[in-house]
């Protein structure tokens, strides 16, 4: 089980991205290469060697002469370190009492032998007392970046695993990468459902060696579909994606599809919610046992993508091959904000929402990478707002039902836009429109604040139905129905800016 404080950190030194124990002082008892192994720690009660217990750990003779224990790892990739969870899984009475670690940055496939006397090692994790039969996490001290680390013990005993979570920072590349890979820092920010098999497991370097090395949702039983969103390592424009289905024969997904959506650090609730994911592959049949690989005709760029199964299965693996996204590119639909000054920009906000506050932080927020990137943080900003701030933007619309005079007199600045999206009452009756007036002012009386709708497209009709249902919310209730309106007509608002 991971520590929280690890949760979007990878194990750079797991064998399944390519970590590898390079040399240690002794490991008479059980072999070094079982620190990076990926499954949790076993006990076998019965289980006996030749040199005595079978351990599945590293464990070291007991030391009889002054000194300790060391292990030379080398990471499955060059990256920095949040912290580590030094496993005594199953070591009870021959743990070590403390630990160390030290690291180096050195090149790839650098001799061990010289990495034992011609390297100076930097600590990242002072000597510290460790737990037996424990999950026993630490910080890290000096993230680095580091491509080797050594694990000191004190002063003998046995380890069952070493789990070094961090980022990826691999070496610069040039040309067409896997974009999505765990070793470029591609992870699972959020999926449907993983009872089976984690979805992170999708983006490793290796081959699964069987169908628990994938990704697999439990058996759907009602008509929806099973997803999981993946953020791209580098950003990038895809160019070929790959899902692979190999090991999964009677559980693997009937059809399959994908999406892609440009908006770095984006929240994973926020991408959940959005609904401006392009469609990158159409639903599409998936065969058992299969490596399916699929050209992208809309390359991008992107930062997320979205895997569909419908309606559950499994798949093993997942590839998307492309070339990085080049700092400074952007989506042109978002250059006319981009380039508008700060105070100016703050006035083009202000009229599709009239928050200050939210006008403010979006002003804050820019440049945009994308119409999809400027929809998703407007979005995210407005829904953290205080009461006061939703009211204040309540407040810089007209009641359902003001004639246009009227408008421009209380609202110039936005008259026009509520105009266009008032158009509905233009031809009402005068029963209806005095209904309305009748409804906004007790609406007003009970609430204190105008009714506020997304009127664009609805009749004066639909409009004072919904007036008269809403009425009878609960004013807690109420006030959240509204802030959703009023997100809705800012959407709108802010696609007229583009």
């Amino acid at each position: 089980m991971t520590h929280a404080a690890f949760t979007g950190f990878i194990d750079l030194a797991s064998e399944a991205i390519g970590g590898k124990t390079l040399l240690c002082s002794d490991d008479f008892f059980a072999g070094m290469s079982n620190l990076v192994k990926e499954s949790t720690p076993v006990f076998k009660p019965d289980a006996y060697v030749e040199t005595g217990k079978w351990m599945d750990g590293w464990e070291s003779r007991r030391r009889r002469t002054p000194g300790h224990d060391w292990c030379i790892l080398e990471l499955g990739v060059r990256g920095r370190i949040s912290g580590f969870d030094i496993n005594t899984a199953h070591f009870l009475g021959n743990h070590p009492p403390f630990a160390s670690i030290d690291a180096c940055r050195v090149p790839a496939g650098t001799d061990p032998e010289h990495l034992r006397d011609a390297v100076t090692w930097t600590p990242i994790l002072r000597q510290s007392s460790l737990q037996a039969g424990s999950n026993n996490y630490f910080p890290c001290q000096e993230p680095g970046p580091w491509t080797h680390i050594r694990l000191n013990i004190y002063p003998d005993g046995g380890v069952a695993r070493l789990r070094v979570y961090g980022s990826p920072r691999p070496d610069e590349q040039t040309g067409r990468i896997d974009l999505a890979s765990a070793t470029q820092g591609g992870m699972a920010v959020a999926c449907s459902d993983m009872f089976f098999g984690h979805a992170s497991n999708l983006l490793l370097p290796n081959p699964a060696v069987n169908m628990g090395g994938g990704w697999e949702s439990r058996r759907r039983r009602d008509e929806g579909l099973d997803w999981c969103i993946l953020k791209l390592g580098r950003p990038g424009h895809v160019e070929e994606v790959a899902i692979d289905t190999r090991h999964f024969k009677g559980n693997f997904p009937d059809r399959c599809s994908l999406e892609g959506i440009y908006w770095p650090d984006a929240p994973a609730q926020g991408l959940i919610e959005s609904p401006d994911w392009t469609t990158l592959i159409a639903q599409t049949r998936m065969s058992a046992d299969t490596h399916h690989p699929y050209p992208i005709e809309d390359p991008g760029p992107y930062t997320h993508l979205r895997l569909q199964v419908h309606p559950c299965g499994g798949v093993s693996r997942f590839t998307a091959h492309g070339r990085p996204f080049e700092a400074g590119e952007a989506d042109p639909s978002v250059s006319r904000i981009n380039e508008t000054p700060a105070d100016d920009l703050f006035e083009l906000f202000h009229r599709c929402c009239g928050s200050e506050r939210w006008a403010k932080a979006m002003v804050a927020a820019h440049p945009f990478g994308s119409s999809a990137e400027l929809y998703g943080v407007a979005r995210h900003i407005w829904w953290h707002l205080e009461e006061n701030d939703w009211r204040e933007a309540f407040g810089h619309h007209p009641e359902i039902g003001t004639d246009v005079a009227a408008l421009k007199a209380a609202y110039p600045e936005t008259s026009d836009l509520s105009a266009q999206e008032q158009a509905g009452v233009a031809d009402a009756k005068e029963e209806t429109l005095a209904a309305l007036a009748k409804a906004n002012a007790s609406y007003r009386a009970r609430f204190g604040t105008v009714f506020l709708i997304c009127a664009t497209g609805k009749s004066a009709s639909e409009m004072l139905r919904a007036l008269t249902e809403r009425a009878e919310n609960p004013p807690e209730y109420e006030i959240r129905i509204a802030a959703g309106e009023q997100a809705k007509i800012t959407r709108l608002r802010l696609e007229k800016l583009l």
